[in-house]
Formats: C-alpha cells, structure tokens, sequence
C-alpha cells in the first residue's frame, strides 16, 4: 500500500471535500433562499469537515492530528442534525437527505477508523521512549478497508 503524502491523498479528506461541493450546491438551492442562519452553518460546518482533517494532517503530530479528526467527526456530527432541520422544514427532500446523510455516517466511520489506527501507533511507542512518536506514516486503505476496521457503531 502507498503511504500518503499529503492529505489530498486522505480518502477521507476527498469524501469530504466532494460532500462540501454537494452542501454549496443543495443550500443555494431555492428552497433556502430566506434562511441565511442555516445555509450559513451548514456550509460552515461542511467547511469545518474538511479543513480540520487538512489542518490535523498539517500538524504533523499524531496528537495533534488526533485531535483535529475530533473536531472534524463533531462538525460531520453538526451537520447530520442539521440536515433534520432542513429535512423538517422541507428545505430538502428525504432522497437528498438520505444522501447526504449516509455520505456522512462513512466519513465519520472513516475518521473514527484513523483515529483508531493512531491511538494504536501512540500505544506502541516503546517504554522509555515517550517523547518521541510515531513518524507520521498512513497506509492508503480503500474506503471499504477503513470501513471494515472501523469499531464505531452507528
């Protein structure tokens, strides 16, 4: 397996980035024409996905990176709740709702996987050892692979 490089190369980070695309293009919809407060929050929150797996990455720490994945999975969390405001006030229809909705529930499994794989390669770290950590160092697994490690129940 190729080890990632940057976070462009994060399935995680490319699922997020094309759910962001589909949060710009669902909220400039007409339906949201007068609800500047949601269409606000909502891309924001799709923004915060993104960025925060970006930035975390960036860090190059496992900690820190840790940490920004926490953020990430809260904001993916945020906007699933938002996505029942719309939903119940017929901004969006349940198709598009079932949508957006699934597309998050894996890019939280897949965040929930790598923090996973980085508590385990904080935990190796040899007795004696403690001020250094892992190199920053990711296999690249398929979304399927992720999804299949993952221990994070719905």
């Amino acid at each position: 397996m190729p080890l990632i490089q940057s976070f462009e190369d994060l399935q995680v980070w490319r699922n997020a980035r094309q759910l962001n695309k589909q949060i710009y293009v669902v909220t400039a919809h007409e339906s949201f024409r007068n609800d500047f407060d949601l269409v606000r929050q909502m891309r924001r929150c799709a923004i915060s996905v993104v960025s925060n797996i970006a930035e975390g990455f960036e860090r190059a720490s496992w900690k820190e990176f840790r940490q920004f994945l926490n953020i990430a999975k809260a904001s993916a969390g945020e906007l699933r709740a938002q996505l029942y405001v719309a939903l119940d006030l017929g901004y969006i229809n349940s198709t598009i709702f079932d949508d957006l909705y699934k597309q998050l529930i894996i890019i939280a499994k897949m965040i929930n996987s790598m923090k996973t794989h980085i508590e385990k390669s904080i935990q190796s770290k040899k007795p004696g050892n403690s001020a250094k950590e892992p190199p920053m160092q990711y296999s690249m697994l398929s979304e399927d692979e992720i999804l299949t490690i993952d221990s994070w129940d719905e």
